[in-house]
């Protein structure tokens, strides 16, 4: 499945707005360990601020992540917005039962969230081989996906279900001007396309990248909205 294509449906929702903490480099202060605690137990009993208040509070682990593959061949603001949907998955699936710190256990599935994108986005290439790198770490050495993957199973319900969410948000598409509409078609790789960065869609456009980001932030936006609007 498309890492990708996952970004879609968490970005309208909320990562766009924990994205640009990142992007922006403000974080709020880590949380004390009374406080994380505090949190914890409030999201467990389903408190929604205080599952974004984690996340927020754990941004950081995301800059520093992504500076590891600063050396990959990989637009970085794709890799914030896949490391940034890692750390929402983390901090919703943690549980204190698993023996591990919150921050250990969100640094993981960051850190995994973006090995899958780069396995997916070398998979789409002509020749594919364990061997081969897929770029460089922090420290200079080669990352292969040898060294680096491990097997995952699919969730088929996951799949399924994600694959209804995407055929719905499809029908929201009205809202948006021509523009808007190439951009996230490109961006994602929608109706069978192929996926683009934002420097790439800039280059088709002839238009620069920081005015394609505007766009897909804004019609994402858009369409959410009117979603969301429908749907709730």
């Amino acid at each position: 499945m498309s890492i990708v294509l996952s970004a879609l449906l968490f970005l309208m929702k909320d990562a766009l707005f924990f994205v640009s903490y990142v992007k922006n480099q403000t974080f709020p202060q880590p949380l004390t360990y009374q406080e994380e605690q505090e949190q914890l137990k409030r999201m467990a009993a389903g408190d929604h601020h205080a599952r974004n208040k984690l996340i927020e509070h754990n941004l950081r682990l995301v800059a520093h992540l992504v500076k590891k593959f600063e050396n990959a061949r990989e637009d970085q603001e794709d890799l914030i917005s896949i490391g940034t949907i890692g750390l929402i998955k983390g901090i919703e699936s943690y549980s204190p039962a698993k023996g591990t710190k919150l921050a250990t256990y969100a640094a993981r599935c960051i850190e995994n969230e973006i090995l899958m994108h780069l396995r997916s986005t070398k998979k789409q290439s002509k020749d594919i081989s364990l061997q081969d790198p897929i770029g460089q770490d922090k420290e200079g050495n080669e990352i292969s996906l040898i060294d680096i993957l491990q097997a995952e199973n699919e969730d088929i319900v996951e799949f399924i279900q994600l694959n209804m969410e995407i055929e719905k948000i499809n029908q929201y598409f009205d809202v948006l001007d021509d523009r808007e509409k190439l951009i996230l078609i490109r961006r994602y790789g929608l109706n069978q396309t192929e996926e683009k960065t934002q420097k790439e869609i800039a280059e088709e456009l002839n238009i620069s990248r920081s005015y394609v980001s505007r766009i897909e932030k804004r019609a994402l936006m858009k369409v959410f909205h009117e979603y969301y609007i429908k749907e709730n």
